[in-house]
């Protein structure tokens, strides 16, 4: 008695199938409560003093980075014969 054996609970697991060896889990019944209804309030608008925005610099360089190319030696010797 095992896994092929439909009326053990592991064969039951294994096939998928609920029965009196395996019975379903009950669901708790879901209680629906009406929602109160209310009134909208007045809305009473008040104006927010906001912080005075803080002003970001940045820097500015005309110098533009350059770079150089390593030459090895055998493009000097090049450059020497010519």
């Amino acid at each position: 008695m095992g896994k092929g054996d439909k009326k053990t609970r592991r064969g039951k697991i294994i096939k998928g199938s609920y029965g009196v060896r395996r019975p379903r889990k009950k669901r708790k019944p879901v209680v629906v409560t009406q929602a109160k209804t209310e009134e909208p309030k007045a809305e009473v608008k008040e104006e927010k003093k906001k912080a005075p925005a803080k002003k970001t610099t940045t820097k500015k360089t005309g110098e533009k980075k350059t770079t150089t190319k390593k030459t090895t030696k055998k493009e000097t010797e090049k450059k020497e014969k010519e």
